[in-house]
């Protein structure tokens, strides 16, 4: 007698003697009275094991009676007609990048399998919208579906479905149901009861689960089997941490392509040798789609079906249109940037909402918490929750621990909802709060890291501005290295903005630092800016400073004619203004300029003129300055006891007002004058008390002059060694700093080797 045929007689029997009717019995285990007649009359060819356990459990079966009766199902055949669902949808054909992801996904169910053995593996992937989260999750799931050989459920529960037509989990779990074949019929009505059959069909499976396009946690929760051996894969614009949280999920984070990944990915769609054809073409276009695959392939498509478009017009396109948005705009709701972004904005709270908007007025590439709260008007434990629902919307980034990017595309929406949503007033309120932020913050970080420097007028900040708060040197320096691209895209903000005061103080704010870290190119910008903002003011106190920070920086560029142009137009603006310490700065930038040049008897000049003239204004740090300068020019032209008696004096004068810049100066030119005096231990340990001071501040310029002056000393003292070790050091310094005078320490170099 065949196996089932017994199976079928236990079945019966067992009905029986407990009383069960065949009607009874389908009500207690969800199987179709049609089909319990099927197995009691023998017409099975297999049972399956969730038909088995439920109907062991039905009829009250226990100890040997219950193994008997598993016994007996597990002797029949493999079932020869068993449907196995297969709902994944077609792979994603040139499937381009994310390695990283797909060898992290393997690990994360190799792990899992291994450490939690009896435990459900949920994966949640969540990024951006458009990032390509559904594409890992597909092209993953077809990699190892042949792991789970019961099949494969797959349902896109359209979270942020542009039509707002978000599916019910009870729709979903019916769906899976009807797939797992359960007649309509015999599908509880009631969500819980449903999710439960789900979870007992699935229990003695090996099943892949999809849950494409979640909403939330909630959404996803009923549709999570509940027994080992099955894998579910989520995706989310949305960061599930409750689901990571609470059911054991695994969280992977999709981010933009990488350039490389970007390029492989336009080279699938139009031929490597069409991109071959403009190189420049394709890196804009990269660029100017974020990296945001979504974008890149709505491009390619463009590109693909106008075949005689070149790359370079298409480029063109998204460099110069007022809105990127329209160019990657596509009929197909599912596939426009525009209405991908709308789908995950109209699912923010309507604070939330606000603060995204007003994140497309932020300058970028990104924005701390402080200066969120400034933006928004608002004190900054009330704006942080805020950002935490923009940041699990995916809506933008945490890149480090209170700082947060958007890309450009997606502040470009947000910039675009802004217009047409908040009025004018209220955006240049926001603006004006977010700049007042940056200058106030950026003016006592400079006061501290530049205690001696003349200051300047800024008038109160807005009431609803929130500065930071720095309180010494190194807090001060860090706030300006990690705010720098943001303040440069601020002083560029303002200028577009009309906000021409806060232009040209942004700009002196920043000069500081920026000297003090070499980066001179961003200062030329900045300053010019300044320069052309005063100018609209009408203001001659901030031109004449714009002009002369300007020659500052070009002298460090040796850039001197350009320099004494600038020069020539502050003094004019000074002698106006009968300003003696402004017509004091001038002299000693030309003294500056001069000695640069191997002028030092004209250098000179300027310095005593400089002198005097602090002197009358009773301006001591001036004086301090100018007493060093002298000395120095005096131990340049041979003169090294005087030198040594002026840069005494200024040292003095500078350790009593404690202005540590002028001390370092000072004491590298004390180690000039010793050198020369061939007292080479004295030299250097004056050299070495500047670059203690040089370091400390973090001025990396003279940090690397005073390097190049200490090893002129070694080698004279004769320690090539340690000279060697000197230059090595300045030079990594000034090419770091793209400096000019990197290529004659390179060249002391290649002549001592």
């Amino acid at each position: 007698m065949r196996q089932d045929l017994v199976f079928g007689d236990l079945v019966r029997a067992r009905r029986r003697r407990v009383g069960l009717s065949q009607e009874e019995l389908a009500g207690k285990t969800g199987i179709s009275v049609r089909g319990l007649r099927k197995i009691e009359a023998n017409q099975v060819d297999s049972p399956r094991p969730v038909t088995v356990r439920m109907l062991a459990q039905a009829l009250g079966l226990s100890g040997a009676d219950r193994d008997r009766f598993y016994d007996v199902a597990r002797r029949t055949d493999p079932p020869s007609g068993h449907l196995v669902p297969a709902q994944l949808p077609a792979d994603v054909p040139g499937f381009i990048g994310r390695t990283d992801q797909l060898r992290q996904l393997s690990m994360l169910v190799e792990h899992s399998n291994g450490a939690h053995p009896t435990a459900l593996v949920v994966i949640a992937i969540a990024g951006t919208a458009g990032v390509g989260k559904t594409a890992l999750a597909v092209h993953w799931a077809h990699q190892i579906r042949s792991r789970f050989p019961d099949g494969q459920l797959y349902v896109n529960l359209r979270g942020f479905d542009p039509n707002g037509t978000t599916m019910d989990p009870a729709e979903v779990c019916r769906r899976f149901l009807d797939a797992l074949d359960v007649p309509l019929a015999r599908i509880p009505a009631d969500l819980d009861a449903q999710a439960g059959l789900y979870r007992t069909l699935l229990a003695d499976r090996r099943m892949l689960v999809v849950l494409d396009n979640a909403r939330d946690a909630e959404q996803v929760r009923p549709l999570l089997p509940g027994a080992p051996g099955n894998l579910v894969i989520i995706t989310s614009r949305h960061r599930l941490d409750s689901l990571v949280a609470t059911d054991g999920g695994y969280p992977v984070a999709l981010d933009l392509l990488t350039p490389d990944e970007a390029r492989d990915l336009l080279a699938s769609r139009l031929g490597a040798s069409r991109l071959a054809e403009d190189p420049q073409a394709v890196e804009e276009i990269i660029e100017y789609c974020a990296g945001l695959p979504l974008a890149l392939a709505i491009a390619a498509a463009r590109a693909a079906t106008s075949a005689d478009l070149p790359l370079r017009t298409l480029a063109a396109e998204l460099r110069v249109s007022p809105d990127r948005l329209d160019v990657l705009s596509a009929h197909d709701p599912t596939t426009d940037l525009r209405a991908v972004f709308s789908s995950s904005y109209r699912t923010l709270t309507p604070e939330a909402a606000g603060l995204f908007r007003l994140v497309g007025l932020h300058p970028g590439p990104d924005v701390s918490t402080a200066a969120a709260a400034s933006l928004a008007g608002l004190p900054p434990p009330r704006v942080r929750p805020l950002l935490a629902e923009l940041a699990r919307a995916h809506l933008i980034i945490e890149c480090t621990a209170g700082r947060y990017t958007v890309h450009d595309l997606l502040r470009t929406y947000a910039a675009e909802q802004n217009r047409s949503t908040d009025p004018d007033p209220q955006r240049r309120a926001a603006a004006h709060r977010m700049l007042d932020h940056y200058l106030h913050t950026a003016y006592a970080a400079d006061r501290l890291l530049h205690p001696a420097r003349d200051r300047i007028v800024l008038g109160p900040p807005h009431p609803d501005a929130h500065p930071e708060t720095v309180t010494n040197h190194q807090q001060a320096y860090d706030w300006l290295a990690a705010e720098r691209p943001v303040l440069l895209a601020a002083v560029e903000y303002a200028e577009r903005a009309g906000f021409d005061t806060h232009v040209w103080q942004l700009a002196w704010a920043v000069h500081s630092f920026l000297d003090r870290c070499g980066l001179w190119h961003d200062q030329t910008v900045t300053l010019r800016a300044a320069l052309s903002a005063a100018g609209r003011l009408a203001d001659p106190v901030a031109q004449a400073l714009a002009h002369r920070l300007i020659a500052h920086t070009e002298i460090a560029l040796a850039h001197f004619e350009e320099a004494e142009a600038h020069l020539r137009d502050a003094d004019d603006l000074y002698r106006a203004a009968r300003d003696q310490v402004g017509q004091a700065h001038v002299h000693v930038l030309l003294d500056m300029a001069s000695a640069r040049q191997g002028r030092e008897a004209d250098a000179l000049g300027h310095a005593r003129r400089a002198l005097s003239l602090y002197r009358a204004a009773d301006h001591q740090t001036g004086q301090a300055l100018a007493l060093n300068n002298i000395g120095w020019l005096h131990a340049r032209l041979g003169n090294y006891g005087q030198a040594l008696n002026w840069c005494r004096q200024a040292l003095a004068l500078h350790q009593r007002l404690a202005n540590r810049v002028g001390q370092g100066a000072t004491w590298d030119s004390l180690g000039y004058a010793e050198h020369h005096l061939g007292r080479h231990d004295e030299a250097i340990a004056c050299y070495k008390q500047a670059l203690d001071l040089f370091q400390d501040l973090g001025d990396r310029y003279r940090e690397a002059d005073t390097l190049v002056n200490l090893a002129e000393t070694h080698e004279a003292a004769g320690d090539p060694r340690a000279a060697r070790e000197a230059r090595t050091q300045a030079l990594g310094i000034l090419e770091d700093l793209d400096h000019p005078q990197a290529n004659a320490v390179r060249v002391k170099l290649a002549i001592v080797d």
